[in-house]
Parts: C-alpha cells; structure tokens; sequence
C-alpha cells in the first residue's frame, strides 16, 4: 500500500474508539491529522499522549461549531486532503412507537446532519485543488432493517445516498467520496448496544453479544484496526478509482 506521506487528513470523533485508531494509522502511514471531538477530556488525553497529533473541542452537528474547525483544522494542516466523517450514536433502542421525535432528531443529527456539514465544508476545498477523498461512516445497519433501531439505521441508509450523490457531484474534478460499513466493532459502544438490547428484550448480555457474532460468517467482530486498514486502503494510491461505494468490513453478515 502507498504510503500517505504529508497527506492532510482531518477526522471527526476522533479522541477514542475508531476515530482514534484511524488517526493513529494515519499517523503511522505518514499523514499529518487534526482531530475533533465533543468529549474535551477524552481530547485532552488523546492529544497528551500523541504530541503530533491536534485537535479540538467540537460538536459536529452544530453547523456554527463545523465552521471553526474547518478553519482551524485547514489552517493547521495547511489544507485539506482527506476528510473521515466518523461522528456517530447509537440512539434509542426501542419500538418505532416507543420513539420520541426529540430522541429520533438527535440520532439524525449526530449520525448524519454531521455528514452533511462536514461534507459540505471540505467539497470546495477539495474541488478547488482537483484531488482529495473523503470517507463517510455508514453501518451494516444501512445495509438491513435493524430493529428497536430505527433511527440509527435510517441515518446509516441515508449516509449512503449521501456518499453516491457526493461521489457524482465531485468526480468529475477528481474527488473521490466512499463510505464504511463497518459490522460490530469491539469496543465500549458495542457494549452499551448490547446492554440496551439485553434490557428490552430480557435476555442477557452473553446471549446478545453470542447472537451479533453468530450472524457473521467470520463468527466475531471486527476491531476498530480493521476499519482503519480500510480507510487506508481507500484513500492510498491503490484505491485511485474506488469511489461512490459502500465498503463493508463486517466478517461478511446477511442478516440483523
């Protein structure tokens, strides 16, 4: 794989969990990055210990707050050559009917109205200099029905479209625009997934979490490494004419 020597990559929700461990390959693959994230000491830490690294505080669905990290991540970085919209929640796990409208707007917003901002920020940066790539964060449960989930599958569907739309408005000028479909990720957010899905349904974790690995064919989830050796592939030099794509790394699943 090519190396991302002085790229200049900008990574939302990015001081723990999978943001964290893409910022980290990116980093190792020579790329200069610039994180963001609403957790100020979950930040602090992750900028502690990793002196290259930079960040700041944001909330990537206010658009006010997108704006000034786009100033200041282009203006550390010197520009802007790959854009990783990894914000993401997992939402209320309920019924449709059990859904209020402000629980449902809130998952929209931080699932996908973050896309759509950060999207909209970097596409004329990245138009203007005719090259660049962005990654959206999508789910297998933009690829199924996910049931007591229907907010969090609705915004992952729609990140798809998103990414089709975005991968033809700026092909032509030689951007590239993918999505990730990552299945189950090992990890804190995962647990707390299961966890809700054991209370409403009554039965344990250890059945729940059993379950969401027996649907994959690899039998386990994925780690967040994994995600971000797709994210590397996708925007090296090997992954030139990829774009407009839905890139699952889930240890192939058929079903939620």
């Amino acid at each position: 794989m090519s190396s991302h020597l002085h790229q200049r990559v900008l990574i939302t929700a990015a001081a723990s969990g999978i943001g964290l461990v893409m910022a980290d390959a990116f980093m190792a693959a020579g790329a200069k990055v610039y994180i963001c994230d609403r957790d100020a000491a979950a930040l602090d830490a992750a900028l502690a210990s990793r002196p290259a690294l930079a960040g700041q505080v944001c909330d990537v669905s206010d658009e006010a707050q997108v704006a000034a990290l786009f100033a200041a991540a282009t203006a550390h970085l010197q520009g802007l050559d790959i854009l990783v919209s990894n914000a993401g929640v997992a939402g209320p796990t309920a019924n449709l009917e059990d859904i209020s409208l402000a629980d449902w707007r809130n998952c929209l917003a931080v699932n996908l109205d973050s896309a759509f901002l950060c999207a909209r920020a970097a596409a004329p940066l990245l138009r203007a200099q005719g090259s660049g790539s962005m990654i959206l964060m999508s789910s297998t449960a933009g690829l199924f029905g996910f049931p007591r989930r229907s907010p969090y599958a609705s915004a992952k569907w729609a990140i798809r479209g998103l990414t089709r739309t975005l991968a033809q408005e700026l092909g032509p000028v030689g951007v590239r625009v993918n999505c990730i479909c990552p299945g189950s990720v090992s990890g804190e957010r995962i647990d707390r997934v299961i966890a809700a899905e054991a209370q409403k349904t009554g039965r344990s974790e250890a059945d729940v979490r059993t379950e969401m690995t027996q649907i994959s064919s690899l039998k386990s989830f994925i780690s967040p490494q994994d995600i971000a050796s797709m994210a590397l592939f996708i925007t090296s030099s090997a992954g030139a004419r990829i774009s407009g794509q839905d890139l699952t790394v889930d240890g192939h699943t058929e079903t939620l």
